[in-house]
């Protein structure tokens, strides 16, 4: 079957935020508590505690997102809830008042699509919370409750509060806050269906999808595909799968996931011996140990080996997110090794995505310090901000690094060189992790059919290169810790 996937998105650079922690408006409006207990915006995150980030905030940084090249928005969860990060949903069809409520969510949207900026919501559909009224209704009624199918309780009395005796029902990963829906029931199944057409009918533009690899239930996925796109046939569908996603992307369920199998060989090709494990070892994917050039190349071959090349040019490619620790921190302050995975990130198929304050050199060990406010100008970090304009206009201008083919042209020691080809655009990427400046030569050669021979003349788009082109390819002094870009003349 042929597989059919957003174009926008092939083209999409993404900015992921937590809504608490983006930005508080600066201006009066309706829904904003001005006497509410929040902690204060510079103090370490707790896990309890809010920082009153609103999307009126949003709204009024959209011309810094602009200015960085940004053109899609992933927001986790902004429903009401009683947990800051929002996982735990009270009401799918109202935007929590502390952000704006549905009245910001519409202006915002409004706002962002006049800057062409797409906005994608995080549907959390495996699990509710204890305030969900449906499930509340089962604490106060029990057995006599009508939504008594919807959750799937094991025995009597129910305990969400106490836990020296069982919950006496199922909660994602054994946690008591978070009752699992009952998939099977087929008025569950409705009502999580319409809540995703409403939100799309109201103008968002896809899907981020929570734990969907948690909902065994046959065809509930190839169904919301249908009503999604029934809806809007260039929603973004895109599950939170942190391993091999064959099973969902098959075309008929999703149309990329958040791609750690891409994050974690670059993370450990980039940063190598200097990955923190203690900010690794306990998440679902395995920035380690150190790769060089050979085991990083075939970390991506297989990648992309895996799926259709239309999904990935899809994918949601990151090097961290709300659930990992930052990648300044995971390699120890080394700004070097952001610098070189973010140059892998945004010349890679897909879509990159920016985890909010990754580029001006927010810090963030894992959660909730992961989680932290986003730093006033003073604090940010100015070289490592224009390095991702620079490298994120570039990406804009040159089409091959948006959908071009992608091919590896040289692995040897630490230097990794590959090339992307739309057409008659060739872009040559080189990258060079060691501790030592590098020179190595680059020639066509039956990996890449395609090309009988490598333009001669070259011209460096970003970075530190040197290059000289020869009718038998091209020579390549790269210094130590370094990378950049060559297009054609």
């Amino acid at each position: 079957m042929s597989i059919h996937t957003p174009d926008w998105v092939k083209h999409a650079v993404f900015y992921q935020i937590f809504p608490d922690r983006f930005a508080r408006t600066q201006a009066p409006q309706p829904f904003i508590f001005s006497q509410a207990n929040w902690e204060a915006w510079g103090d370490p995150p707790t896990l309890q505690g809010y920082k009153g980030g609103d999307l009126w905030g949003v709204m009024e940084n959209l011309d810094y997102l602009q200015t960085l090249g940004i053109t899609a928005i992933y927001f986790t969860p902004i429903f009401q809830s009683t947990a800051n990060h929002r996982y735990h949903t009270h009401d799918y069809y109202q935007v929590d008042p502390i952000l704006g409520g549905n009245q910001a969510l519409q202006d915002l949207l409004e706002a962002a699509h006049q800057r062409s900026i797409k906005v994608v919501l995080d549907g959390v559909f495996n699990h509710a919370s204890r305030g969900f009224f449906f499930f509340n209704d089962l604490l106060e009624n029990g057995p006599h409750s009508p939504w008594l199918d919807w959750f799937k309780i094991e025995g009597w009395p129910l305990a969400p509060y106490v836990g020296d005796r069982p919950a006496n029902y199922v909660g994602w990963a054994d946690n008591r806050a978070l009752p699992v829906f009952n998939h099977d029931n087929p008025d569950v199944r409705e009502y999580l269906m319409q809540v995703a057409e409403y939100w799309l009918e109201f103008g968002i533009d896809g899907w981020r999808l929570d734990v969907p690899f948690e909902i065994k239930t046959p065809g509930f996925w190839q169904e919301f595909r249908q009503r999604v796109k029934a809806v809007n046939p260039d929603a973004y569908i895109v599950g939170e799968v942190w391993g091999d996603a064959q099973e969902w992307l098959d075309g008929t369920q999703f149309d990329g996931v958040m791609n750690y199998l891409f994050t974690a060989p670059t993370i450990a090709f980039t940063a190598g011996d200097r990955v923190r494990l203690d900010l690794v070892q306990d998440r679902a994917y395995s920035p380690y140990p150190a790769l060089d050039a050979a085991g990083y190349a075939a970390k991506i071959q297989d990648l992309l080996g895996r799926y259709d090349w239309q999904i990935h040019l899809t994918q949601l490619n990151l090097l961290a997110s709300h659930d990992t620790a930052r990648l300044l921190s995971i390699a120890q302050g080394d700004r070097a090794s952001v610098e070189l995975a973010t140059l892998l990130l945004l010349t890679f198929p897909g879509a990159p995505s920016i985890y909010y304050g990754d580029e001006v050199g927010l810090p963030g060990e894992l959660d909730p310090d992961s989680r932290r406010a986003f730093p006033p100008e003073s604090q940010w970090d100015q070289a490592l901000l224009d390095y991702h304009r620079r490298l994120i206009a570039l990406r804009h201008r040159l089409p091959a690094l948006r959908t071009g083919a992608y091919q590896v042209l040289l692995a040897q020691g630490f230097v990794y060189v590959f090339a992307r080809q739309l057409d008659a655009e060739i872009v040559i990427v080189a990258i060079n992790v060691g501790l030592d400046a590098a020179q190595v030569q680059v020639s066509p050669d039956d990996r890449w059919a395609s090309l009988e021979r490598l333009p001669q003349s070259w011209q460096v788009s970003f970075g530190p290169l040197t290059v000289t082109g020869t009718s038998q390819g091209l020579a390549l002094q790269i210094p130590a810790r370094s990378g950049g870009v060559l297009t054609a003349r």
